[in-house]
């Protein structure tokens, strides 16, 4: 529809999340934006609508995909469980096992684990950096592996916003000898048909929505370890609409696709390793998400953190209603909430973001109404 109205289907008993999706564009909260919910692999909800530019020119399509920001991060996370659960990647390995010079300065101890985690203390580069440097992936993943951590690896976490893509994409790509991305496409994506992308070439520029940056932008920090962690380099969200960030693969920040594709990707977590009627995983491979890595106060956020393998879980200042969640947001507001117990997968992907960097309550309202 050339109006930007909404589009999809929900299913009589989820009528009350069309009626929430709806209520966050007449509020002005959304542009454009889309919502998918999968239960026991199937598609439940899938809704879309608004646009996918700020002068609202352009409709948000059924494939209209935008930058999801640290929703990527999901992404990295079961690709890096994918590769452990095939035997390639042990997560209670040293880093330097697989990748030998990361064991400079002190870190021949710290844990794959502790990657994945967000407490291995290299949560930001110390080195200052331009943003061409988050496109040269030797020199991204180089810095870090000469640097000393920040703090002694493993007792606190401290949220990786940046790093974690190249930290943990490096040692994928130590094992496989691919990049991340083309590992994540060639064994996640393209088997399930998923429209979700880890740098890309010009071919969807004409589907990716513009995001609208949030009225400020991040500029008081808690302490120097979030100051370094957070903006360096800058984050401008304006970066997105450009050619070099597409195509670049920033596997903690710059992926593109869809609720959709966030939900339907996902639903390998839920349902026990099978999606589409596909087996992707075994069902203890699915499950070492949910194994507590660490607890504590972020010493980026500033805030409580329970984290996983890879994700966030149940039990934090996030109320879920099944112990067996796990999640993650990105910043502006998109997120994903798999919840292995209802078998269960919600995804929330907009152009319009908010001021957070873990949600915000135009995705909880959906949430909200599905749960109700």
């Amino acid at each position: 529809m050339a109006d930007g109205s909404m589009q999809g289907f929900a299913q009589d008993k989820y009528a009350a999340v069309r009626a929430a999706f709806e209520d966050n564009f007449a509020s002005g909260a959304d542009v454009g934006a889309s919502f998918c919910a999968t239960v026991d692999g199937e598609t439940v909800v899938d809704i879309w609508g608004g646009h996918a530019d700020e002068a609202k020119t352009r409709p948000w399509e059924q494939d209209t995909i935008v930058n999801v920001y640290s929703t990527t991060k999901t992404m990295t996370a079961l690709t890096a469980l994918l590769v452990a659960d095939r035997g390639e990647l042990d997560f209670d390995a040293p880093v330097a096992k697989y990748w030998p010079q990361f064991a400079a300065n002190g870190k021949a101890g710290v844990k794959v684990s502790h990657l994945m985690a967000h407490s291995s203390g290299l949560s930001g580069w110390q080195d200052q950096l331009v943003l061409a440097d988050v496109y040269d992936w030797d020199k991204a993943t180089s810095l870090l592996a000469a640097q000393a951590p920040w703090w002694e690896p493993g007792t606190a976490p401290g949220y990786h916003a940046l790093s974690q893509g190249y930290l943990v994409g490096e040692v994928v790509r130590r094992i496989t000898g691919k990049s991340l991305g083309t590992v994540f496409r060639e064994e996640i994506a393209e088997p399930l048909g998923a429209d979700f992308h880890i740098g890309f070439g010009p071919e969807l520029d004409h589907r990716v929505a513009d995001l609208i940056p949030p009225p400020a932008l991040l500029s008081e920090f808690a302490s120097e370890i979030a100051r370094k962690s957070l903006s360096n380099p800058p984050i401008d969200p304006l970066d997105t609409r450009t050619r070099a960030w597409r195509a670049a693969e920033i596997p903690a920040a710059g992926g593109h696709g869809n609720a959709r594709s966030i939900a339907e990707i996902h639903a390998i977590l839920a349902n026990g390793g099978l999606a589409k009627g596909k087996r992707i995983m075994s069902e203890a491979g699915c499950r070492k998400a949910l194994e507590l890595q660490i607890e504590g106060p972020d010493l980026v956020l500033g805030a409580p953190a329970r984290f996983g393998m890879g994700f966030g879980l149940a039990g934090g200042v996030v109320p879920f209603p099944n112990p067996n969640t796990i999640y993650w947001g990105g910043y502006g507001g998109s997120l994903v909430v798999i919840d292995m117990d209802a078998r269960a997968t919600y995804a929330y992907a907009m152009n319009k973001m908010g001021g957070g960097t873990v949600g915000d309550m135009r995705a909880f309202s959906l949430l909200m109404a599905m749960w109700g």
